[in-house]
């Protein structure tokens, strides 16, 4: 049978279609006519249509018609698996509103959502989320932090994020506790407009000399000369995640010699997709975690919080403000956790019924 339309009517969809053997026979095709001489020709008239016009624009009205049902039913099978979900297991249904408000990923949502036991009470969902979020959310130990451990530390990430000054409190607390003189200061950034004397201010307060480096034969030559160095802090070129120069600087930091490893630093103040496009261009797989900058500024941490334990980032340190070096600790899951989930994101609601549905589809949800 061929679909000629469809609409919604109450109770259902009203679907009108044609038997294939009522469909009318297709006409004949006219032999063609005998070709003029060229003398003998005096008008032009329009080229005729192709025969095979018609059938392509009814196969494509089909597939439009096709695509709209499909979305149609999505919609509806989402609503029955959240009226399903709703009725037979509130636990996960509240775990899912209480992570959609807060403001985390409808992907992430669902795989909290899925691993809820069956049988949790109602009132213990949000301790069950918390708990498993705080698992899920992998910090370094203080006998971990890069100032204890020592090594050389590329501080990468966008415009804004606040790397330099994330630098210069990085490098307070190693001069404090190993001395200015097994520091060392490093920078990439000889584009922004006193981006290079802001981190020189910083090294005269320590007592530590910045060296500027302009490309990768010079960088390697800087750290031969300060191999001997307990902890080198690299300050590289804010730019945009898709500026096409940050491959450019990742191959340059993943090519030396001397092993530097890549610390992302993440604004919290971005929204969810801001965020994940970030850690996509500048990437993980050679990285040593991340830094979490301006929390004292973001409404909610569940954004943030979701790309570090989607993509799996190991959390250095979290910064609350432009103090040097005092806004700098080392992370604390309960209270990150206990931020993004205590209240829902600014401006957002408990998902109604047509809302947590949608998110349901979008994730890719298909309850039995």
């Amino acid at each position: 049978a061929l679909i000629l339309s469809n609409r919604a009517v109450e109770g259902g969809v009203e679907i009108v279609a044609m038997a294939k053997e009522n469909l009318p026979a297709p006409a004949a095709p006219r032999p063609p006519a005998p070709a003029r001489p060229a003398a003998a020709a005096t008008t032009r008239s329009a080229p005729a249509a192709s025969p095979a016009a018609a059938p392509e624009a009814l196969a494509q009205k089909i597939i439009s018609e096709l695509k709209s049902m499909r979305t149609m039913f999505e919609e509806q099978f989402a609503r029955y698996a959240w009226d399903g979900l709703e009725r037979h297991q509130p636990a996960r249904s509240k775990t899912l509103c209480a992570m959609l408000a807060a403001g985390f990923s409808p992907t992430l949502a669902r795989q909290f959502m899925d691993a809820v036991p069956a049988r949790l009470p109602a009132e213990q969902v949000v301790k069950w989320a918390e708990t498993a979020l705080e698992r899920n959310l992998q910090v370094i130990s203080a006998e971990q932090e890069m100032v204890e451990r020592g090594g050389v530390y590329a501080l990468v990430g966008p415009t804004g994020a606040g790397k330099t000054t994330t630098a210069a409190k990085i490098a307070a607390r190693c001069a404090v506790r190993h001395g200015a003189e097994r520091l060392a200061l490093l920078t990439t950034d000889g584009y922004r407009i006193g981006a290079h004397e802001q981190l020189r201010i910083y090294g005269r307060l320590l007592g530590v000399k910045v060296h500027a480096v302009k490309d990768a034969a010079d960088l390697q030559f800087v750290l031969a000369e300060l191999r001997g160095r307990h902890l080198v802090l690299i300050d590289t070129v804010g730019m945009s995640q898709r500026d096409s120069m940050v491959v450019e600087q990742m191959e340059m930091l993943n090519g030396c010699a001397a092993g530097v490893r890549r610390v992302l630093l993440l604004n919290a103040t971005c929204n969810l997709g801001t965020l994940h496009d970030v850690v996509r261009s500048y990437g993980t797989g050679a990285g040593d975690g991340c830094i979490v900058t301006k929390i004292d500024e973001a409404v909610g941490l569940a954004a943030v919080l979701d790309v570090t334990v989607r993509h799996k980032l190991r959390l250095q340190y979290v910064a609350n403000g432009q103090r040097v070096p005092e806004d700098l600790h080392l992370p604390n899951r309960r209270y990150l956790v206990h931020r993004a989930l205590g209240q829902p994101a600014e401006g957002a609601s408990a998902p109604g019924e047509a809302m947590a549905a949608s998110f349901l589809a979008s994730a890719g949800a298909c309850l039995a």
